[in-house]
């Protein structure tokens, strides 16, 4: 038999996974409510946040997903409880992979599902408490040459572009070196677990 290509760890979350919603917790009142993804394409995403003066005291999430999202938001989950909401919205995907001891390089953008949701569900809560906008996701360079960001390709697929050439045309990206294409090509498929194709 082929070598099991999930470590330990991520087992141990899949199969036992930590602070998930339950049928009959439809009365966990949450401060903060973030879903993300989209069923059509399998990835679906819900987080629920109770906090207090800013911190995380509690979370429950559920998933339409794959043993790495479950795995990684299950990671997620026990990694936020107890932290200021500002150190919860600045976790990222590749924080969670380490912490799981890895995960198949194919199945990396499942981590992100319970990263988006998160931020989501802080949003959600300061917009309830009148502080919307209060933090910024941090943009990654993507073309050195033209300075374009994981943020503007991202806004790019929600505007419509599904290929490297629908980028290419709405960003102008890869126009000069074009190294940056496979990473653009990453992350176009990423965004269509996130978003899902309408």
């Amino acid at each position: 038999m082929a070598d099991w290509l999930y470590s330990d760890i991520v087992k141990d979350h899949f199969m036992n996974p930590r602070n998930v919603l339950m049928e009959d917790e439809s009365t966990f009142a949450a401060d903060g409510r973030g879903e993300t993804g989209n069923i059509k394409c399998g990835d679906q995403m819900l987080v629920l946040l109770k906090i207090k003066d800013d911190v995380i005291t509690d979370v429950r999430w559920k998933t339409y997903g794959c043993a790495s999202a479950i795995a990684s938001t299950s990671m997620l989950s026990e990694t936020i409880k107890g932290m200021t909401i500002e150190d919860a919205y600045n976790v990222k995907p590749e924080d969670l992979v380490d912490k799981l001891g890895g995960l198949p390089n194919n199945k990396i953008h499942c981590s992100v599902l319970g990263d988006k949701a998160l931020r989501a569900a802080i949003d959600d809560y300061l917009n309830k408490t009148g502080r919307s906008g209060l933090f910024k996701e941090e943009a990654t360079v993507v073309c050195e040459c033209l300075g374009i960001t994981d943020k503007d390709l991202e806004e790019a697929y929600k505007n419509g572009a599904r290929t490297w050439e629908d980028l290419q045309q709405a960003t102008k990206i890869g126009t000069v070196c074009g190294k940056c294409k496979g990473k653009s090509l990453e992350l176009l498929h990423e965004f269509s677990h996130i978003y899902g194709d309408d």
